[in-house]
């Protein structure tokens, strides 16, 4: 896999954890799954909203809020400048979140400067070893990656310490982000802790050892999930219990307690292992969010994407796509709609779409599913992508949406999702979807190769 797709899978990740939590917090055990004891394709999916803060289906909270403003200053200022990160926080602060921790709240409402704070907060006799710096360190966790693992450790410490300024905090941030380091590189958690653990501070060692041992289980913990320890021990536990992102969130969200926090730091870890492929595209086409203190923009996928690529070294300027014929839709199958572009933005908003290529931002319908699809061969896990979208659609028109699928022009994605959805809604050959495709739409394109694989693997698949 790609290190982009593992770099954007994290922060997207983090983020969709974050908006999946959200309702759930303070809740108990269980909550999650009783509400949704299978997965919700549909128009209304897991992305819920609500909760006692009124969030809106797929809002990321302060967790991902303060992240955002970690990865804006490490980009804007070309590295870590602690001050620059705690007066953006402060800032934050100031401008009334619905959400922000006690903790957090008291440091930055304190009025002392960046370097005295936190650790004036602890000597006032405060608990501070609370989770809320873990939560925000996944984009500096990919923006160290690069540096090694003691730069990146360093690096997690020095942030931690501008808000939690107990040093077991640091620690378990400065073990996240190896954690972190060694998934976007591919490699196993559980060597990366171990290679981590002679690292952190010798007093702390022996606890956070326990915690992110494979055996410890949730039930272990002797503190509420509110505090760090159990936080990353929860997200470990999940990483070692699953094989899929979905299955991750799945297991921290019904712990209950707090479950956006847990998620989002869960989220993060299991969207390193799985990459952005792995993420369901139903949970990361709707998370967003905004920053308060920070007015003028709403947070979507596109540039969760974007900045993630960034602090993993991009110097690419956010995509604008160019214009195209704005194909007008045509019907190709029963309640299964094709068209480009433009054709799509401008279409009747009671069609649910699905984008499969960068759009500049949401068109304004109800709903719209984006799945990462490049018209190359570098798409990782294909098939699975395949069958996100096919299962998705499927539920879409259970609910009686007329469904549109577009890509750029309107060909070779757009076409292999087509060709697909005839393959399984009707149980026909490749070859013969194909053709049904090209006879009533003719900007169908051919010339992917790994597309047509791909046809052929859910053929074999289904036999």
């Amino acid at each position: 896999m790609d290190r982009q797709h593992r770099v954007m899978g994290a922060l997207v990740g983090s983020a969709v954890g974050d908006a999946l939590g959200a309702p759930f917090e303070f809740g108990p055990p269980g909550a999650f799954s009783a509400r949704f004891p299978t997965a919700a394709r549909g128009v209304a999916t897991e992305m819920c909203g609500g909760g006692t803060l009124g969030w809106e289906p797929g809002e990321f909270t302060d967790d991902t809020q303060m992240a955002l403003l970690v990865g804006q200053s490490l980009l804007e200022r070309d590295g870590l400048d602690e001050a620059d990160v705690f007066e953006r926080f402060r800032r934050w602060a100031q401008a009334g979140p619905p959400d922000i921790g006690v903790q957090t709240s008291a440091v930055l409402g304190s009025g002392l400067p960046w370097d005295a704070a936190a650790a004036e907060h602890v000597r006032a006799g405060h608990r501070a070893a609370g989770n809320g710096s873990l939560m925000h360190t996944t984009p500096a966790a990919i923006s160290f990656a690069r540096a090694g693992r003691e730069a990146s450790m360093d690096a997690a410490r020095r942030i931690s310490a501008l808000t939690h300024g107990d040093p077991a905090a640091g620690e378990g941030c400065a073990l996240f982000h190896e954690v972190l380091r060694v998934l976007l590189e591919g490699g196993n958690a559980d060597e990366a802790v171990a290679a981590a653990l002679p690292l952190v501070a010798e007093e702390h060692r022996a606890k956070w050892a326990q915690v992110c041992e494979p055996g410890w289980r949730p039930q272990d913990a002797t503190e509420a999930n509110g505090a760090v320890w159990p936080t990353l021990g929860s997200a470990m536990w999940a990483l070692w219990n699953s094989a899929t992102f979905e299955k991750a969130l799945r297991l921290v969200l019904d712990l209950g307690g707090d479950t956006d926090t847990v998620a989002c730091v869960t989220g993060a870890l299991a969207g390193a292992r799985a990459g952005m492929t792995g993420i369901p595209v139903r949970w990361s086409s709707a998370v967003h969010g905004r920053v308060p203190g920070f007015p003028g923009r709403t947070w979507e996928l596109r540039d969760l994407q974007w900045l993630a690529a960034r602090l993993d070294g991009s110097t690419a300027d956010l995509h604008e796509p160019p214009p195209t014929r704005g194909l007008e839709p045509r019907e190709i199958a029963p309640g299964i709609w094709a068209s480009d572009l433009d054709g799509a933005r401008r279409s009747d908003r009671d069609f649910a779409v699905v984008s499969l290529c960068r759009t500049d931002g949401r068109f304004g319908h109800d709903v719209q599913r984006f799945a990462y699809l490049t018209d190359d061969d570098s798409n990782p896990e294909l098939v699975t992508v395949l069958n996100d979208v096919l299962d998705d659609i499927a539920a879409l028109r259970a609910d009686g949406k007329q469904v549109l699928v577009h890509c750029h022009g309107g060909a070779s994605r757009t076409g292999l999702v087509l060709r697909a959805w005839l393959m399984r809604s009707e149980g026909v050959p490749a070859r013969e979807a194909t053709e049904r495709v090209a006879a009533v739409w003719p900007h169908l394109g051919l010339w992917n190769g790994d597309f047509t694989t791909a046809l052929e693997e859910l053929t074999q698949r289904k036999e």
